[in-house]
């Protein structure tokens, strides 16, 4: 079977095409490849329909995603990020063995996407998840991330945010 991604990706946006691209791009890497570049630079709509397909990815298969995590964490602290290309990739941070030469990086950018009330909450959520996994290796960050947690919970926060706050707190 041969699949255009990017003409798959702008036919249709349902759940069941980003899952067929999904299942369809980790058979081989020359398409893990592909996706990959469609998702990290295509136009804003292709890259949205994308990250539909990548969260799947990051649910089923998240060592697939392994070898691109440097130019994912690259792209998601880009400033002008779409969204759900954001979103989506702080969540597989959450399912991955994030290389240690990447763990400053992303310890930074998921502190300052946490900390920032104007953020996604699902961006905050994911945020303060990967930031509980590095804080197993890096013990010194335990006390900043129940410090911001505990500040969100005081702003008020949604009923997703606060259950995640509250697993987490009950760790440290």
């Amino acid at each position: 079977m041969r699949m255009n991604i990017r003409e798959e990706l702008l036919k249709d946006n349902s759940k069941e095409v980003a899952e067929q691209i999904a299942a369809w791009v980790i058979t081989t890497p020359k398409r893990m490849q592909e996706f990959i570049h469609i998702f990290l630079t295509d136009e804003y709509r292709v890259v949205q329909m994308a990250a539909h397909a990548l969260g799947k990815i990051a649910d089923d298969h998240p060592q697939a995603l392994q070898p691109y995590l440097d130019q994912l964490v690259k792209r998601m602290q880009d400033p002008d990020v779409h969204i759900a290309v954001k979103r989506n990739v702080v969540r597989v941070l959450q399912y991955v063995d994030i290389p240690e030469h990447l763990h400053g990086e992303v310890m930074n950018t998921c502190f300052d996407m946490l900390a920032d009330p104007n953020e996604a909450i699902a961006v905050r959520v994911f945020s303060m998840t990967v930031l509980d996994h590095l804080s197993k290796s890096y013990p010194e960050i335990k006390q900043e991330l129940k410090a911001i947690i505990e500040d969100q919970l005081e702003q008020g926060c949604t009923a997703a945010f606060r259950a995640r706050a509250k697993t987490i707190l009950k760790g440290k």
